[in-house]
């Protein structure tokens, strides 16, 4: 039975030494590293999370900006439509022609616009602030539709290169960029982008019974730098970004930057570069806003693109606003290097702890269990001698060694006992021996007694019976030796012989 159970002690006593370094390591080694890990990618998480709102609040800022603009144009031109000096100064344009264009120009400047007109009601040109290379621009645009309609309207329109040529030579030169080779983006045979992006607005006029006029007005956005660097300063305050960030705005023509702070090198703006095309498909193909990090020019930013739609709710270009990504994704592994640091160094210092307090607990288990294996190889003498802390185990330990020193006491005991008794076994034995030899003899005797009784009742018997025919027979010798008188002599040696013999069967007998 005991070499059944050792297999289990010893087993146990293993899986003790495997459980208490498991219990001393594991929270350290992994559960700790585990819970630390999920906390990095929660907290990753979060922090890619809140790079995306601020950048989306970003966007809802320039967004917000964009349509402030086209708000103000559209009161703008409502405002002059319906000023008094400008009606009084239209109802004297056949006198005084010379003084509606001096008028258009200084609010043209005024209001900052690219141009500024007044249309017909065929859609020819009244009077212009500036002179337009065509006395009959394109008047079927939406907007200057819906004022001839009586309702004024603002809206983003694009103008081709005839369009604005046809207003300003100089609105299409600088409307024209060089397309510049921008890795990532959609493949394309242009090398140049002559449209421009215009804020176009219309106010209606009446000229007359029935007829509709209307006041035009409206500012390129190509390479307007005021407007992208106005959007950038409102979004990206200073200090608004940590150091060694920084913010970019950018207006799209289709996937062309034609309005941006992005720059190549040496200050030069990225104007002609283009999008990338994973954010040109969801944004101008699908109609999504981008909230991610992506490729501008030459490096990473946090990005956000919302896609601009004409008056027909076309897509027709995009909204950007981004900080560059690299600061915070050094900040993050800068911060994530230390989180690692920190439970390397604090690993490194309780591991040890940790090992010393499990080998504390199982070193006197292990001499508990050495010591169990050693009496049970049948050495009494051996000791846990346990001198450490008197924790439970310690008492544990102190105990088995008492235990041990009882159990040896009694064996000695037994022992000695078992000494005595055998020592008493032995004389009994003896004893019984000699008893039993005495009985062994007494018994022969009682038998030789029985054989010699029943051997003399037999020899009697058989002497009676003999000495019946000897007496005859001696009697009979005498009446013959009677019978014979003298002549006996002669046979005396045979009578002498027969007495003999005669009297040696009686002795026998007898």
């Amino acid at each position: 039975m005991p070499d059944a159970v050792a297999p289990d002690i010893k087993g146990t006593g293993r899986s003790v030494r495997f459980r208490l370094l498991a219990i001393a390591l594991l929270p350290t080694l992994v559960i700790l590293p585990l819970l630390l890990g999920v906390t990095i990618a929660r907290w990753n998480a979060k922090f890619d999370a809140t790079l995306i709102s601020k950048v989306n609040g970003d966007l809802t800022i320039a967004h917000q900006y964009l349509a402030r603009i086209l708000e103000n144009t559209g009161e703008q031109i409502r405002a002059l439509a319906g000023s008094a000096r400008f009606r009084d100064t239209l109802a004297r344009r056949d006198s005084a022609p010379g003084e509606l264009v001096r008028l258009l120009d200084e609010e043209r400047r005024r209001l900052d616009f690219d141009f500024l007109y007044l249309a017909a009601p065929d859609g020819s040109v009244l009077a212009s602030a500036q002179p337009l290379a065509s006395t009959h621009p394109r008047d079927d645009w939406p907007v200057i539709t819906t004022a001839q309609g009586g309702t004024a309207s603002t809206a983003i329109e694009i103008f081709t290169d005839a369009d604005l040529a046809a207003i300003s030579p100089k609105l299409a030169e600088r409307a024209r960029l060089e397309l510049v080779r921008t890795p990532n983006a959609v493949p394309t045979e242009r090398s140049t982008e002559t449209r421009g992006m215009v804020i176009h607005s219309a106010s209606p006029l009446t000229f007359g019974v029935d007829a509709q006029g209307a006041l035009v007005g409206g500012v390129l956005l190509n390479q307007n730098l005021v407007f992208i660097d106005t959007i950038n300063d409102l979004v990206y305050r200073e200090a608004s970004l940590p150091e060694g960030s920084q913010g970019t705005a950018t207006l799209f023509l289709d996937d062309v930057r034609i309005s941006t702070n992005v720059r190549l090198f040496e200050g030069r703006r990225a104007l002609g570069t283009r999008v990338s095309a994973i954010v040109r498909s969801t944004v101008l193909d699908k109609g999504r806003t981008w909230l991610d990090s992506a490729f501008v020019v030459n490096d990473w930013y946090i990005s956000a693109y919302e896609p601009i739609v004409d008056s027909t709710g076309k897509r027709v270009g995009m909204l950007y606003v981004g900080f560059l990504e690299a600061p915070f994704t050094a900040a993050k592994y800068q911060t994530l290097g230390l989180i690692l640091f920190a439970f390397l160094a604090i690993a490194a210092a309780s591991v040890p702890i940790f090992l010393g307090w499990a080998r504390s607990i199982f070193r006197p288990l292990e001499r508990v269990s050495g010591t169990i294996a050693r009496v049970e190889a049948g050495d009494l003498g051996a000791r846990t001698l346990h001198a450490g802390p008197r924790d439970e185990i310690g008492r544990v330990a102190l105990h088995l060694d008492h235990l041990l020193d009882q159990i040896e006491d009694r064996d000695r005991e037994l022992r000695n006992w078992n000494d005595e008794l055998n020592s008493r076994v032995e004389e009994r034995t003896r004893e019984l021996q000699l008893a039993n030899r005495q009985l062994e003899a007494t018994t022969k005797q009682l038998i030789m007694s029985e054989k010699l009784a029943a051997i003399g009742e037999i020899t009697a018997g058989v002497a009676h019976e003999i000495n019946n025919p000897i007496a005859v027979m001696q009697g009979n010798l005498e009446v013959v030796r009677s019978v014979m008188g003298e002549r006996a002599n002669e046979a005396r040696t045979e009578f002498r012989l027969l007495d003999e013999q005669i009297h040696r069967i009686s002795q026998i007998v007898t």
